[in-house]
């Protein structure tokens, strides 16, 4: 921090099979981070992103995280992108915890920054995986769909999924049917059909997959290709519109592919103008169209116009602008949590208040379910007519 900058850390998936996550999540962000500075900032500082790519891969994350705080010096951590990226920097903020420097609403629902010996380092704007498994498995049980099998990514993001799911069927007195693993990293191209073949064995009423986008819309393709006729449905992390863009740009039956698809978010749809945040984030990604910065732009993308991925981004930017908001004068990293505790029933645009606390680290708590219609994710109201 300067006398005329915040700079705030990010490190995430810029390049790779899953770059469409790093990137729409900065735009987001970027598109909020944009309107504050080109209205003053805050305290009269602008805020500025030290951004630095590391492929969603752990051994990266790591370097990049110390870099950035010990050489960059930055004012805290934002944005990061996905579990086993997260679950390896968090021993570095407890082990350089004298230096007071936090980690802001990750792009991951998973548990080690919502518990010790972690959770004390870190604040979470998104649901909880608990929560997105556990209404998956609430609404396929209530229309009786009980047999439910698992498709992961085998590392700690699948993991911490499938752990919410076995959690959530021991409710209802069930366990897990079967399950697969892939990768990460996995593309798109390559094919999924053993992991098919070993679910369709377990005979399941639905399949929950706790992955990337190009890993799982390989695994819907196959699914539907080998037979396999049961609701498939992915955690928000997926990435619905590159999931859905794979299948749709590269598959000639899309329509057949997506058929029996469900997506779990945690931001409400981005097509919903009665929201007064989605009108916001609407308006300024038209108004900013923030773009990835050249030197991190490694292979070509195509940026959504609208995503949910870059909603959450856009609601992770205007809430870190509310929390320096809070700072005194001058802002300190000492002062930052009892900042952060200060929010209480805030309103961030979507209709749910947002409150932290020293037992709660979590800022929102809704999950939202939508499917495909007409080539993109609406929201699904009704289980039963849908997949009963």
């Amino acid at each position: 921090m300067t006398d005329t900058a915040f700079t705030l850390g990010m490190s995430a998936a810029f390049s790779g099979p899953s770059r469409g996550l790093g990137i729409e999540l900065y735009r987001g962000a970027s598109a909020y981070f944009g309107h504050v500075n080109d209205n003053g900032g805050v305290g009269a500082r602008k805020i500025e992103l030290a951004t630095y790519d590391d492929g969603y891969q752990p051994d990266p994350s790591v370097r990049n995280t110390v870099s950035l705080m010990l050489e960059d010096d930055v004012f805290l951590l934002f944005g990061y992108v996905g579990t086993p990226t997260v679950t390896r920097v968090l021993p570095l903020l407890k082990k350089f915890q004298d230096r007071n420097v936090y980690l802001f609403f990750p792009f991951t629902g998973a548990q080690p920054q919502r518990e010790p010996p972690y959770g004390a380092f870190a604040f979470n704007l998104r649901a909880s995986y608990r929560q997105e498994t556990a209404g998956l498995v609430d609404n396929f049980v209530e229309i009786g769909r009980r047999r439910i099998a698992v498709f992961y990514q085998a590392d700690a993001y699948g993991r911490s999924g499938w752990a919410g799911v076995r959690r959530a069927l021991a409710r209802h007195g069930e366990t897990i049917v079967g399950e697969a693993t892939y990768r990460r990293g996995t593309k798109f191209t390559a094919s999924l059909r053993a992991q098919v073949e070993i679910l369709k064995e377990s005979s399941p009423d639905a399949v929950i997959c706790i992955g990337a986008y190009a890993a799982c819309a390989g695994f819907v393709r196959d699914a539907v290709n080998l037979g396999l006729d049961v609701p498939i449905a992915n955690l928000s992390f997926v990435g619905s519109e590159n999931l859905l863009k794979l299948l749709t740009e590269h598959e000639a039956d899309s329509a057949g592919y997506t058929r029996m698809l469900v997506n779990s978010q945690v931001v409400p749809s981005y097509e919903d103008s009665s929201i007064p945040a989605v009108r916001e984030y609407r308006e300024l990604m038209a108004q900013h169209d923030p773009q990835l910065p050249s030197d991190l732009l490694k292979e070509p993308y195509a940026p959504f116009a609208h995503s949910f991925v870059s909603l959450e981004g856009f609601l992770d930017a205007k809430l870190m602008v509310e929390v320096l908001r809070r700072l005194p004068d001058p802002p300190n990293r000492h002062d930052l949590e009892e900042a952060v505790f200060t929010v209480r029933d805030f309103d961030l645009g979507i209709g749910e208040p947002v409150s932290f606390g020293p037992g709660r680290r979590q800022g929102l708590q809704q999950v939202y379910y939508t499917m495909v219609e007409d080539d993109r994710f609406v929201t699904l109201h009704d289980w039963s007519a849908k997949f009963a």
